[in-house]
């Protein structure tokens, strides 16, 4: 029985920095829509590894990164409830997939996933 969706789109970044830009806790406000701020505020998704983002709604909102297969794919807990999973797939040396996994029960968030994958595509340009 299928738990998620994917919600994908194509990057014409090489699949390391698109993975840079979804891993590093500093970017994202930049391509999250409905983060602004994240706390702490620099380091890279590990197993274990907590903290805060804060919403567009204002709220402070606990985190905890469950799984990390480094460069591929991490998943996590917001609010103490599974969330998104974040993915790249690479498609050549210079381009990828930048891939959310969207739980059914948050398939309203997949219009926000949509928004994020041309801003994580601009970030990952940027640290090309």
């Amino acid at each position: 029985m299928r738990t998620s969706i994917d919600v994908a789109g194509r990057a014409e970044v090489p699949a390391a920095a698109a993975w840079a830009a979804i891993s590093r806790f500093e970017h994202w406000p930049t391509w999250g829509p409905t983060v602004t701020a994240v706390d702490p505020p620099r380091g890279d998704v590990a197993p274990g590894a907590t903290g805060h983002v804060r919403s567009l709604a204002g709220p402070w909102i606990p985190f905890r990164v469950d799984h990390v297969d480094p460069g591929r794919r991490w998943t996590w807990h917001v609010a103490g409830v599974p969330a998104t999973g974040h993915r790249v797939e690479a498609d050549g040396p210079d381009a990828c997939h930048v891939v959310f996994e969207v739980p059914l029960w948050a398939l309203p968030y997949a219009a926000v996933c949509r928004l994020a994958i041309p801003r994580i595509a601009r970030v990952a340009a940027e640290l090309a």
